[in-house]
């Protein structure tokens, strides 16, 4: 009996020394439904059923909670552990500090949830491909201070725009990528879609699986096929960065035969893409993305600038307005047809006083009220002086000069046309932001002109409310007749401040100035000679414009060049149980080859492709399958044939989860079935590969579309010559975590209990208390 050789094993385990040493088991007060342990710290990320986010260390002891509020689907860290990423339903990645859970960054990717995340870096052959790797400068450090913040005055906030208002160290540090290696975050949704995104904010890529055309090579023959109804459940992106495995759900349709196309197509099938074009021109897309990457968030922090100075100037003027909008109404009460300007206009010239106008300075408005308002626009005034100086203007510079650093690597064809960054494109982006800078200039010369004006006219008026009050009197105070000439002209019932923070709005200019400007314009090299009669928001929106369509150059440029190398069904799937077959058990993993030579230009790797086969599929029950060599099969060069083995798991137990481990292990969870003698009782298998028997087997179209039957059935026989073995005294559940790096695993109970075992016996303890974050 299977129990029988379960507690055989386990008793020879025990006499040999403790397979798995437990470290600890906790009870927990949440079901976890994601858990993910950080590549380079003893620190385990947990999502909650109620998608509460958490991070706890090696010894269980919590550091951080959040709520992000959305539904998390999927979760991943950075290859440097720094980050943690979140995919939600509604297609959003969100990035997280790993020191204290801050959000780094809200990223729109997908339409629909993302199911699962993969970020790999790119792993140097030596250390001279390293020093390549970063030899490229950026040169902005050199010239200018540190990139500006995004601007948080009085209270008031940016808005929504996918960076973070707070930590702002950290966003710094994150935003620099120079000193980074190489690395792809991929991320794949149940819509069929993945989405390419260089160090996790950059995005370089995006393909549809539907629309992939996949060829496949037999008997002499092409055939073409496409997916339909894709959805992602698994993606692994090799360290080299040359290729993608995914698994995925679908109907395979034959494109050249539609009529071959039947029932037994629905299924769960595994791609090879080709994503050569990262490795290949990793350092054209380094210095790509960390220019573009940094410009984007320069953007947002113009776009903040120019709603935050938006938002305080309207709130100024706003009281403005609502104070001397009273004496219109006083006018009209008394009888009179003047106008505001003509009844001070009147009172500045030294004429009668009229009622209405009287009752408005000592009554409606006041002393009180009018050092209320002169207060408000100083305050304005000086918050939008700040604004310019400190985030704005140096924002607008600074992204002026790494456009201008983009432009001249455009003009590098030979390199970087291939990777889709166009001369004629960064040529027109390039001037759009050089007529940006001029437009925040000219802002601020307005601004403090207007800001002027206001000063004096209503510095004025309180002098005039003062006489007023003391005693009934035609005396006019003496003041700057001209300056509030001019505002009661063009400042009293418009506002060119807000005008010029408005994007619909239109300048128009005489003959004369028109065609001084067009000739200063021609005369600096650019073409752009209607730019006065735009807004500094209307500027803004078009450099946004532009850069969308220079940067979607590369973008789409990189998909184009990504390929569908290799196709594999695994195993059919009835339609209604397409979608549940991305919660199925699965793992993916690229291991290096021991003979690989590191000084080579390239080394070569084994992909092992771990899954749980559904009951009842392909006539099977209870196993698991192991493939390896999936990328290699499809190679057209001479390279091992596809192989792989059947893992029958006792019939008493069902594998609830499983992960590939380090050298070419696989550990699985077995949990008793609840109508067994077993329920209540689970175990962990770590099994060594190497020392099982694969076979091979072919991938021969269309006679049959799921070869898996052609493997070996290997017997789960639990001693330990092949694997350890270790009781597990809690019925288990997803999700299970494990960390190559680490040594360790975390497994979850129905029964809400936590546990961690060391996988290694020969993990330092010690060591590994040392290495937690401090």
């Amino acid at each position: 009996m299977a129990e029988e050789q379960m507690e055989e094993a386990s008793s020879s385990a025990a006499a040999s020394g403790t397979p798995f040493q437990l470290q600890f088991d906790k009870p927990i007060p949440f079901q976890i439904k994601l858990a993910e342990w950080n590549p380079e710290k003893d620190l385990l990320a947990m999502v909650t059923d109620d998608s509460k986010v958490l991070l706890h260390r090696f010894n269980w002891q919590r550091l951080w909670t959040i709520s992000p509020g959305k539904c998390i689907t999927s979760i991943c860290w950075s290859p440097d552990g720094k980050i943690v990423a979140l995919g939600t339903e509604d297609g959003f990645v969100l990035l997280h500090d790993v020191e204290n859970g801050k959000m780094l960054r809200s990223i729109k990717s997908h339409d629909v949830a993302i199911i699962c995340l993969n970020w790999a870096e790119d792993e140097p052959l030596s250390r001279t491909d390293k020093e390549d790797l970063l030899s490229y400068e950026d040169r902005t450090t050199r010239f200018f201070p540190p990139a500006p913040v995004m601007p948080r005055i009085g209270g008031l906030n940016s808005g929504d725009t996918g960076l973070a208002d707070e930590n702002e160290e950290a966003i710094q540090a994150f935003s620099s990528a120079s000193c980074q290696r190489f690395n792809i975050l991929c991320t794949g949704d149940k819509d069929g879609c993945i989405c390419f995104s260089i160090f996790g904010i950059f995005p370089i890529g995006k393909i549809n699986i539907n629309k992939v055309p996949i060829h496949v090579q037999s008997s002499g023959k092409r055939t073409s096929y496409r997916l339909q109804d894709v959805s992602i459940s698994k993606v692994s992106l090799s360290r080299n960065l040359h290729q993608l495995v995914l698994l995925c759900s679908g109907k395979l349709i034959n494109t050249d035969n539609l009529s071959l196309s039947n029932d037994l197509s629905v299924g769960v099938h595994c791609l090879h893409l080709d994503t050569s074009i990262f490795s290949n021109r990793k350092n054209e897309l380094h210095q790509v993305s960390q220019q573009a990457s940094s410009i984007q968030d320069l953007v947002e922090v113009v776009r903040a600038s120019i709603s935050m100075m938006s938002k305080q100037w309207s709130n100024a003027m706003n009281l403005f307005h609502e104070k001397f909008s009273a004496l219109p109404s006083l006018l009209t009460a008394h009888g009179m047809e003047s106008s505001s300007e003509d009844e001070f206009m009147s009172l500045l010239f030294g004429t009668h006083t009229s009622p209405a106008l009287h009752q408005f300075l000592v009554s409606s408005l006041g002393e009180a009220g009018l050092k209320r308002i002169a207060k408000t626009i100083e305050s304005a005034g000086r918050e939008l002086r700040i604004v310019v100086s400190e985030h704005l203007q140096p924002a607008v510079e600074i992204i002026s000069f790494r456009l201008a650093e983009l432009r001249g690597l455009a003009r590098w064809r030979s390199r970087f046309q291939n990777i889709g960054l166009d001369e004629k494109l960064m040529d027109g982006v390039t001037e759009r932001v050089g007529m940006l800078v001029v437009q925040v200039e000219r802002f601020s010369r307005v601004a403090a002109t207007v800001l002027y004006l206001f000063q004096n006219f209503l510095s004025w008026v309180l002098k005039c409310v003062k006489i007023l009050l003391s005693e009934p009197t035609d005396q006019v105070p003496s003041t700057n007749s001209e300056l509030v000439v001019i505002f009661l002209k063009f400042l009293l019932d418009k506002d060119p401040i807000k005008q010029l923070l408005e994007t619909d709005q239109i300048f128009e200019w005489d003959i004369d100035t028109a065609k001084h400007v067009e000739h200063l314009v021609v005369f600096g090299g650019f073409t752009d000679t209607k730019f006065l009669e735009r807004s500094l928001a209307k500027q803004f929106s078009e450099l946004e414009e532009s850069l969308k369509e220079a940067f979607l150059m590369p973008f789409t440029t990189v998909s184009s060049q990504i390929h569908c190398q290799g196709l594999l069904p695994l195993y059919p799937v009835t339609s209604s149980d397409a979608l549940s077959s991305t919660s199925t058990p699965a793992s993916i993993a690229f291991y290096k080859d021991k003979d690989s030579q590191h000084n080579a230009s390239s080394y070569s790797s084994t992909d092992y492709i771990c899954f749980k086969i559904p009951d009842g599929s392909l006539n099977l029950r209870n196993f698991v399958a192991v493939i390896k060599d999936f990328c290699n099969s499809c190679s057209t060069s001479n390279t091992p044939s596809l192989s792989g083995f059947l893992l029958h798991i006792p019939v008493e137990y069902e594998c609830v989860d499983l992960s590939l481990y380090k050298d070419n292990q696989v550990v699985l969870l077995l949990s008793g079935k609840s109508s067994s003698e077993n329920a209540g009782r689970s175990w962990m298998v770590m099994l060594q590969t190497e020392n099982l028997s694969f076979s091979q087997f072919s991938r021969t179209f269309p006679a049959n579309y799921y070869n898996l039957q052609e493997l070996e059935a290997l017997e789960l026989q639990l001693d330990t010559d092949y694997g350890k073995v270790r009781s597990v005294p809690h019925p288990l559940s997803t999700p299970l975590a494990v960390s190559a790096s680490r040594g360790v695993a975390c497994i979850f109970s129905s029964r809400r209990h936590a546990l961690v075992y060391i996988l290694d016996e020969d993990e330092d303890e010690d060591e590994d208390e040392g290495s937690e974050m401090e």
